[in-house]
C-alpha cells in the first residue's frame, strides 16, 4: 500500500488571531480509505503567506482512492463560542445548502503533497497585498486579480498626478498614460483563474514600501484579444475624488469626458471609479486626520491608532435592541459650503448627536461610487472608501470617535446591483461575451435573444431586479466572496459595528429576465445562499456584528437562524410601518397614512385598525421608522395627471402648507406622535436626519445638494422644541429596558375617534401607551377597557403635549390614574400621546 499525502491549508485571511482549537475533519478513516464516517485530526497554526494566522494539517490517504471524491472541512473554537463548523460557504448547488470542501485524490510522482486550501475570505489574498515569501520576515507585495477567461494579464503603473490611465495608454502622454519609470509586471494564471505576480520572476517586488500608495490597474488581454485597463476590484484605495470620466474623444489635446467636459489632468477632479487603484499598507493609518499633500507622509501602526478607542463611561450598545439610530448621509452635511459633506463635518457632528441622544448613526454607503454628487448607491469598489467623503483614514477616525462618543457605526452596503457605468470594473472585466460576464448574472446563451425585429437583443439575458442595475452573478463563489470579504474588512480594519444590507429582496425574491420579466429562481436561490454565507461569517468572526436587513418580503426567515433555513439578520426594515404611519407617496387606500390624512384637518375617521396591525408587528425583529431616505422626497406615485411625491414629516403633517404659527403648532404635534409611535414601539427605532429639528426642505436623490439642512442652528431656533422632546423620549426608552423589548399588545383601537392605546412591558415594569391623533383633546378623560391593563396604580411619566415641546400641556400632570376591572380613565391630549408606568410585582405578570 502506498500513502499519499495532502496538505490541507485554512487561510483565515484575518489578521487578528481569534481562532483556536482547530480540527481537520475528512470523509476518510483512520486507515486513509474513503468513509462516510468523517475523522477528526488536529491542526497546526501557522502564519501563512500573507501575514495571517491559518491552519495546517496533513493526512496520508491510500493510493487504492485515488479518482475518489473526498470530503473536507475545519472545526473551530471562535469568539461565537466552541466547536464551531468553519466552512461557511455552500457548495455550489441550488438544491443544497451543505458547507464542506471537496477534492478528487490525485496519483503524485513528485514526492510533494497534494495541496488542498480554503480561504476564509480573500480579504489579504487578492489585490494588492503584502506577501511574506518562505523564510522571509519582511513583507513583499503580490499582485492577484480574479480573470478566468483573460489570455494574459499584467500590472501597469500610473501617474500620481492624474491617477488615470487612458484606453490608449501606450501613447506618449504622460499624464495619461504608462509610468515608463515602473515597467509593467508580469502574472501567472492558477488553476482557479487567479493571475497573480511572482517575486522570482519580479523581484523588485521583494519590498513592498517600495510600491507604497503607487497608483495601478490590470492590462487585460481579454477573451476575445481585445486590451482592456481594468481597477482592482479589491483595491483599497481609488484615487480620484470628482466626477470627470475622461472617456470621450480628446480635445486640444486633452482628454474629456463624453459631455465634452476636459479632464484636467488633476486627480481631485477624476471620477475615482474610473482612475487607478493604489496600493496602500492596510496595517498603518495616516497619523493626522487630514495632510495637505497625497499620498499623506506619516502614519503609524493601528494598534496605536486604535488603542485608546472606548470610553468606559460611554459604552457602545451591542445588540440591535438598544439602538436608536440616526440615518446620516454624510453628503447632506456641511452647510453652506460648495462641497459635499465629508467626514470632517460628520465628526463635527458628534456633541450635537450626543446631546440628541442616539447611540447609532448609521452611514448611507461610502464604498467607491460614481460622483461625488452621490447617495452612494451605486458602489464599484467594495474595499475602498469614496475618497471625495475623505477615504479610508478619515472613516476610521469617523468610527474612533464615535465609539468614544458611546456611539455605534452602522454602513450600509450594496450587493443588489454594481455602479451600472462600470466599463473599468465590474463590467466586462476579462471577456465581452455576455455569457461570460463574471460579475454579472446571465440566463442561457445571448443567441437566445432577439428583438420583435429579429435584430439580436444579447442585453436580454441579464437580470433585473427591481435595483438599479443588473443583478451580480451569485451562482460564482468568487462573486459571493468578494462581498464577504469587503464586509469582514470594514469589521477587522474599520471597526464598524455592523451593516445595513440594501434591498435583500433583490436577492432573494426579484430576479427576472430582462428580456420579458420571467422568473429565475435559481438566481434567487443564490441570492439567500449567499445571503447565508455572508450572515454566517459575520457572525463567526464578530458574533456582536450588528446585521440589518432592508428587506420588503416580511418573509419570517429573514431574521431566523441560517441553522434552521434563515438567512441569519437581526432584524429587517419594516418598510408598512412607515407607509402606514406617514405613506405619503403610495397611492391607493391599502395603507392607513395617518400624518397626512390627520395633516387636512377634518375630523374624519382614520384607520387607525391598518397601523395597529403594523404596530403589533413591530416586535418581530424590525426596524421601523416614520422617516427613511428612500422616503422624504425621492418616492412618488401619479394621480390625476400629478405627481405625488413623498414629504418631510413635518411638511406631510399639514399636508404642505405654509409652517407658521398654529399651522406649524399642530405639524409639530403630529411630527411628535409619528416619532413617539416609533419609539415606543418594539423594534428598533431610525429616523433620518433633520427630522429631529422639523426639516422642511425635500431630500432627494437629485438635488440633496441644493436642499441642505442647518441642523446645528436650527436646534436652537425654530427646531429647539421638537430637538428637546427627541432628546426626552430616547432618553425615555433608553432608560426602560421593558420599552426595549420585543413584548407588545394592541389593547385598544377606535378609528372615529383616532385613539390607540397598547402595553409594553418586560420583567418588572410595564408601560401603558395611549396616543390619539384627534384634533380635539379628551380633556375630561378617555375611557378604555380592556382585562389586559392590570388594576393598580398607573403614574403618567411622559406627556408629548408638554409646553415644553410647544404644547397645549393637557394631560394628567405627572399624577397616579387607577385602572379597575380593566377600566382606566386618562387625560388625552390632541394629536399627542401620554405613557403610563406601573411598577409590577414578577408575580403579577401574565
Amino acid at each position: 500500500m502506498v500513502r499519499i499525502p495532502v496538505c490541507f491549508t485554512y487561510f483565515t485571511g484575518i489578521k487578528r488571531a481569534i481562532f483556536t482549537n482547530p480540527r481537520l475533519i475528512g470523509s476518510w478513516d483512520q486507515n486513509g480509505r474513503y468513509s462516510q464516517q468523517w475523522t477528526s485530526f488536529p491542526m497546526q497554526q501557522i502564519i501563512g503567506e500573507d501575514g495571517c494566522p491559518c491552519f495546517q494539517g496533513t493526512v496520508e490517504l491510500d493510493d487504492s482512492q485515488i479518482g475518489w471524491l473526498f470530503r473536507w472541512g475545519v472545526m473551530l473554537n471562535s469568539p461565537a463560542g466552541s466547536n464551531f463548523w468553519g466552512i461557511p460557504t455552500e457548495i455550489n448547488d441550488r438544491n443544497s445548502s451543505d458547507r464542506y470542501c471537496s477534492f478528487t485524490l490525485q496519483s503524485s510522482n513528485s514526492g510533494q503533497p497534494q495541496q488542498e486550501r480554503y480561504d476564509l475570505v480573500d480579504s489579504r489574498r487578492l489585490g494588492a497585498q503584502k506577501y511574506y515569501p518562505p523564510g522571509s520576515q519582511a513583507s513583499a507585495l503580490r499582485f492577484a486579480v480574479w480573470a478566468p477567461n483573460a489570455r494574459n494579464v499584467e500590472v501597469v503603473f500610473g501617474n500620481s498626478s492624474s491617477g488615470y490611465i487612458a484606453d490608449d495608454a501606450f501613447r506618449d502622454d504622460p499624464d495619461f498614460g504608462i509610468d515608463r519609470h515602473l515597467k509593467p509586471l508580469p502574472m501567472s494564471k492558477t488553476e482557479e483563474g487567479i493571475w497573480q505576480t511572482d517575486v522570482k520572476v519580479s523581484p523588485e517586488l521583494a519590498n513592498f514600501s517600495r510600491f507604497d500608495h503607487i497608483p495601478y490597474m490590470f492590462r487585460i488581454v481579454n477573451e476575445g484579444g481585445r486590451i482592456v485597463y481594468r481597477t482592482d476590484l479589491y483595491s483599497r484605495c481609488q484615487i480620484g475624488k470628482g466626477n470627470i470620466n475622461p472617456d470621450g474623444k480628446p480635445f486640444s489635446g486633452r482628454y474629456t469626458d463624453k459631455q465634452g467636459r476636459p479632464f484636467s489632468g488633476k486627480y481631485q477632479d477624476l471620477d475615482g471609479t474610473k482612475g487607478c487603484s493604489v496600493v496602500i499598507n492596510p496595517d498603518t493609518v495616516t497619523k493626522h486626520f487630514q495632510e495637505p499633500v497625497w499620498p499623506e507622509q506619516e502614519f503609524i501602526p493601528e494598534e496605536e491608532f486604535w488603542s485608546n478607542e472606548f470610553s468606559l463611561s460611554r459604552p457602545v450598545p451591542q445588540r440591535v435592541e438598544d439602538l436608536v439610530i440616526y440615518e446620516l448621509h454624510l453628503g447632506s452635511l456641511g452647510y453652506c459650503q460648495n462641497r459635499p459633506g465629508n467626514f470632517e463635518d460628520a465628526i463635527a457632528l458628534l456633541p450635537y448627536l450626543v446631546d440628541l441622544g442616539v447611540n447609532a448613526v448609521e452611514l448611507l454607503p461610502m464604498a467607491e461610487f460614481r460622483d461625488e454628487v452621490n447617495w452612494g448607491y451605486e458602489t464599484s469598489h467594495y474595499f475602498a472608501l469614496e475618497y471625495s467623503a475623505g477615504g479610508r483614514d478619515q472613516l476610521k477616525y469617523f468610527v474612533r470617535e464615535c465609539h468614544r462618543h458611546g456611539i455605534a457605526v452602522i454602513l450600509d452596503v450594496v450587493y443588489n446591483h454594481f455602479n451600472p457605468d462600470g466599463e473599468r470594473a465590474e463590467w466586462a472585466y476579462d471577456s465581452d461575451i455576455p455569457e461570460h460576464n463574471i460579475y454579472h448574472w446571465y440566463e442561457g446563451n445571448s443567441t437566445d435573444y432577439y428583438y420583435p425585429d429579429s435584430k439580436p437583443f444579447p442585453e436580454g439575458g441579464y437580470l433585473d431586479n427591481l435595483s438599479t442595475g443588473y443583478a451580480p452573478r451569485f451562482y460564482e463563489e468568487m462573486v459571493r466572496k468578494m462581498f464577504i470579504s469587503s464586509a469582514v474588512t470594514l469589521i477587522e480594519e474599520f471597526h464598524v459595528d455592523g451593516f445595513r444590507v440594501d434591498q435583500t429582496t433583490s436577492m432573494h425574491s426579484y430576479n427576472q429576465l430582462h428580456a420579458n420579466g420571467q422568473a429565475v429562481g435559481n438566481a434567487n436561490i443564490f441570492g439567500a445562499k449567499f445571503l447565508r454565507e455572508w450572515t454566517r461569517t459575520m457572525k463567526l468572526i464578530q458574533p456582536k456584528a450588528i446585521l440589518i436587513a432592508e428587506d420588503h418580503s416580511d418573509w419570517e426567515k429573514v431574521t431566523q437562524s441560517p441553522d434552521v433555513g434563515g438567512l441569519g439578520f437581526d432584524a429587517a426594515w419594516y418598510a408598512d410601518f412607515y407607509h402606514h404611519l406617514i405613506g405619503d407617496a403610495k397611492a391607493g387606500t391599502e395603507y392607513a397614512k395617518l400624518i397626512p390624512t390627520a395633516g387636512y384637518g377634518t375630523d374624519e375617521p382614520l384607520a387607525m385598525d391598518k397601523f395597529a396591525g403594523a404596530l403589533g408587528w413591530s416586535g418581530r425583529n424590525k426596524v421601523v421608522y416614520h422617516e427613511s431616505h428612500d422616503e422624504a422626497g425621492n418616492a412618488y406615485y401619479e394621480q390625476g395627471g400629478y405627481r405625488v411625491e413623498s414629504r418631510r414629516t413635518i411638511v406631510s403633517a399639514a399636508n404642505s402648507a405654509p409652517l407658521i404659527g398654529e399651522t406649524r403648532r399642530y405639524a409639530e404635534a403630529r411630527c411628535r406622535f409619528a416619532f413617539g409611535m416609533s419609539v415606543l414601539s418594539a423594534g428598533t427605532p431610525m429616523f433620518l436626519m433633520g427630522e429631529e429639528i422639523g426639516a422642511q426642505k425635500p431630500y432627494r436623490y437629485s438635488d440633496f445638494i441644493k436642499n441642505r439642512e442647518d441642523l446645528l442652528s436650527d436646534r436652537h431656533t425654530s427646531g429647539q422644541r421638537l430637538f428637546r422632546f427627541y432628546q426626552d423620549l430616547i432618553q425615555l426608552r433608553l432608560s426602560h429596558e421593558e420599552l426595549r423589548s420585543h413584548l407588545i399588545d394592541i389593547i385598544y383601537v377606535h378609528n372615529a375617534n383616532r385613539v390607540i392605546a397598547f402595553r409594553r412591558w418586560d420583567v418588572t415594569e410595564e408601560f401603558l401607551i395611549i396616543a390619539s391623533l384627534n384634533n380635539r383633546p379628551f380633556s375630561s378623560g378617555y375611557t378604555i377597557n380592556n382585562s389586559r391593563i392590570k388594576d393598580g396604580q398607573w403614574r403618567e411619566i411622559f406627556n408629548s403635549d408638554a409646553a415644553l415641546y410647544g404644547g397645549d400641556n393637557i394631560g394628567n400632570f405627572g399624577t397616579n390614574i387607577s385602572a379597575i376591572n380593566g377600566y382606566i380613565h386618562p387625560i388625552v391630549p390632541a394629536n399627542g400621546f401620554v405613557v403610563f408606568q406601573n411598577n409590577l410585582n414578577p408575580l403579577q405578570l401574565g
